[in-house]
């Protein structure tokens, strides 16, 4: 009996030593990867370092998007499965109603992530600010005795800010998790976004640290910053500008301005109008909110979507248009490059010309007569630039659209720029061939014809655009620069002097004179194009897009600029008339900023307006003598001895003979009046309204020509009540243009 009990004991120890050892074998060698994963997993908490996004700077290193530090509160569901029932449910209800006010979020939506007890992690809130973050922190604190910090965590993220609120559609925007979803943020996320890192530390089964200390971390590296070409002061003077033409012409689809440097390609401003705010982008404007709100289900939705993707849609790369008759600007150098045209060149135009049975109409019925290459540019004819275009050829014409890059996109450091559409060689007849001389029945982006119209000024060079200047790191050091990038040269240097010859003498004399800033040398085309394809398909008869195309100084040009307006739904729709105006506007105010010179000639020294000295602390007496001096009259309110105030202030703009008003005492009752309307009058009327009032003037716009000219906007609104003595800036223009496709 005891030798077989011992050996049942024996078999005994052994077979569980045998099975032990295959089990542990099992464990520790051939599934030991597999329980060691979940036991790291299980005493292990991996928390994420966002990395610091970089910034986006404009040309002279004013932040235009930048990160800043938020938080994310989050809770661990599973570890409140170690809790009793009474003791979880109080837990539980103390974190959802706390949480909810703490964050401003409802207490159930807080609860149902709680209740998810098979996971480990689950977000809050995103974004939290710090303020907000630090209330979650006291909120921990004071409730230690239920071990808040096992079931409530904070993590430091990032978020995007943008500061100026301009060119949203360059600039683009991220989504939640900071991933660039439009414009440069697109574009550049790999630059940009940088790389994340992490904090892996040893936690119990409570969520509390172990006995032993664990814990690495791996610094996020911030991601590289963007400088761009765009300075901010040039793309503030365009959107203004734009958004005033677009509300004045209720302009249908949007506006677009771009403004380029001829000879580097540098983007100097690119907006779109309207737009959006990059930092709430998923809001509409108040009035698509409305078209958006009438709208119920599916629906609705579909509307909802259509006007966010417009209103992202970046209208300079991404929508291509009928450029109409500032595409006779590439059309002339053609016809001077290839010898078939030169300034003297002359054509009769009767105010239509046939082409294979076609018949095309000039603006100007009754025609033009016989005419030069010079004039007809200037009065923007199309029978003149048809019978250019059949004087070129199919064959010559397309070789030439396809040298100024309007075959292929322009490259630029953009998402979502569009491709062209035209006739090619294979396709282009007689009137096909007609049609596109003068600018219609094909389609390009803004962003392609300014292109090609800087190669036809800047000596003939085809220069790729781009945006971003230099990328650097977050200590300041260049990673990348951006170099001119000339593709070919695609007219001479002699060509390209003549066609600015040719849009100065627009500017000058012709249908862009509403274009004219004194003291500068400006080149320009106007452009009245017909949407064809939209009016054959609606049936509506006004569908245009009013551009003007301007170049600066045109003895040497640097600066270019396409300004148009999509739909004009106003009284006028022609861009000589509605699109030439702001931008020349646009360039009398950017000009001088960027140190160009004005060189006036003896007449527009003699019509520019009187700049109002500074008096304020002189004697009386003093004060008379220096308004006197400059030009300007007076008057006294008050009987003290020395200036206290004046109006207009000190170097204000006003016309010769205006008039300053002159306080000397401090509690003398400021004398006012109501602003009338100066819109719809001419100089002269204008000077006298403004007299009758007790106002000043400061005319800007057309007045250099010979055509009548008539005021269409004013700096300050009808009826609003001021002190007397105030500048009103009156903006004139003549109506007398024309530049339309037939």
């Amino acid at each position: 009996m005891v030798k077989r009990t011992i050996r049942i004991m024996v078999a005994t120890v052994l077979a569980t030593v045998t099975i032990t050892s295959f089990r542990l074998v099992d464990i520790m060698l051939i599934h030991g990867e597999e329980y060691q994963s979940k036991a790291s997993a299980q005493q292990l908490h991996d928390a994420n370092i966002a990395a610091e996004r970089g910034n986006i700077y404009d040309a002279n290193m004013n932040v235009l998007a930048k990160s800043a530090t938020v938080w994310t509160v989050y809770v661990t569901p599973n570890d409140l499965t170690k809790l009793d029932d009474a003791e979880c449910e109080k837990v539980k209800k103390t974190i959802s109603e706390n949480l909810a006010e703490i964050l401003a979020l409802e207490p159930e939506s807080i609860r149902e992530k709680l209740d998810k007890t098979s996971r480990y992690y689950v977000e809050i809130k995103k974004k939290v600010s710090e303020k907000d973050a630090n209330r979650v922190r006291e909120f921990i604190s004071a409730n230690k005795d239920l071990k808040l910090g096992n079931y409530i965590g904070i993590d430091e993220a990032t978020t995007r800010y943008y500061s100026e609120n301009i060119a949203s559609t360059v600039l683009g925007f991220v989504g939640d998790d900071n991933q660039g979803l439009s414009g440069l943020e697109l574009t550049y996320e790999e630059e940009l976004t940088g790389v994340s890192g992490r904090v892996v530390a040893a936690k119990n089964a409570n969520g509390a640290d172990m006995p032993f200390s664990y814990e690495k971390v791996v610094d996020a590296q911030p991601g590289n910053s963007l400088v761009l070409t765009i300075d901010s002061y040039v793309q503030y003077v365009a959107e203004k500008h734009l958004e005033t033409a677009i509300v004045n012409n209720k302009v249908a689809e949007r506006g677009a301005c771009l403004i380029m440097n001829v000879k580097t390609g540098a983007v100097l401003a690119m907006a779109t109008k309207g737009d959006f705010d990059c930092n709430s982008p998923f809001t509409l404007s108040a009035d698509d909110q409305k078209l958006v709100d009438e709208l119920e289900g599916e629906e609705r939705s579909k509307k909802l979507a259509e006007l966010r993707n417009r209103q992202w849609r970046n209208k300079v790369v991404s929508d291509a248009y009928e450029p109409g008759s500032v595409f006779k600007v590439i059309t002339a150098a053609i016809g001077i490059e290839e010898g078939v045209a030169n300034l003297n060149t002359s054509c009769n135009c009767p105010g239509y010309i046939v082409i294979a049975g076609q018949r095309y109409s000039c603006h100007k019925k009754i025609g033009h007569g016989t005419q030069n290459l010079t004039q007809a540019t200037m009065n923007s004819c199309n029978p003149f630039f048809i019978s250019l275009g059949q004087s070129i050829g199919a064959k010559t014409f397309s070789k030439y659209f396809k040298a100024f890059g309007l075959t292929e996109k322009t490259g630029i450091d953009l998402a979502g720029e569009a491709s062209s559409q035209y006739h090619s060689e294979a396709n282009m007849g007689p009137t096909e061939l007609s049609s596109t001389a003068f600018g219609q029945t094909f389609k390009v982006t803004p962003i392609q014809l300014l292109t090609a119209v800087s190669a036809a000024v800047n000596g003939g060079y085809l220069v790729k655009p781009h945006v971003v200047d230099k990328i650097i790191d977050h200590e300041g050091n260049i990673v990348k620069t951006t170099s001119t990038e000339t593709k070919r040269q695609v007219v001479s240097k002699e060509t390209s002097k003549l066609v600015c010859q040719l849009m100065e003498a627009v500017v000058k004399e012709g249908g862009g004179q509403n274009a004219y800033v004194p003291g500068y040398r400006i080149g320009g085309k106007t452009g009245t194009s017909q949407k064809v394809s939209e009016m054959l398909e609606s049936g509506q008869r006004r569908l245009y897009v009013a551009s003007f195309c301007g170049v600066a100084p045109i003895d040497n040009p640097e600066i270019a600029m396409i300004f148009l307006l999509d739909e004009p739904q106003g009284v006028n729709y022609y861009g000589g008339t509605i699109s030439a105006p702001p931008g020349g506007q646009i360039l009398s105010e950017i000009l001088p900023y960027l140190g160009y010179e004005p060189q006036y000639t003896e007449k527009e020294l003699e019509s520019l307006a009187k700049s109002v000295p500074n008096v304020i602390g002189k004697s009386v007496s003093t004060a008379k003598e220096m308004v006197t001096a400059a030009g300007l009259t007076y008057k006294v309110v008050g009987s003290g001895e020395l200036v206290q105030k004046q109006l207009p202030e000190s170097g204000a703009m006003v016309i010769d003979k205006g008039m300053v008003i002159l306080y000397t005492e401090d509690n003398a009752k400021e004398q006012t009046t109501t602003v009338p309307s100066f819109v719809g009058y001419t100089p002269s009327q204008v000077n006298s309204l403004a007299a009758q009032y007790g106002l000043n003037v400061h005319f800007k716009g057309n007045l250099n020509t010979s055509k009548a000219v008539v005021s269409y906007q004013q700096s300050v609104a009808k009826d609003a009540v001021v002190g007397k003595g105030t500048v009103v800036e009156v903006y004139f223009r003549s109506n007398e243009t024309g530049d339309i496709g037939a």
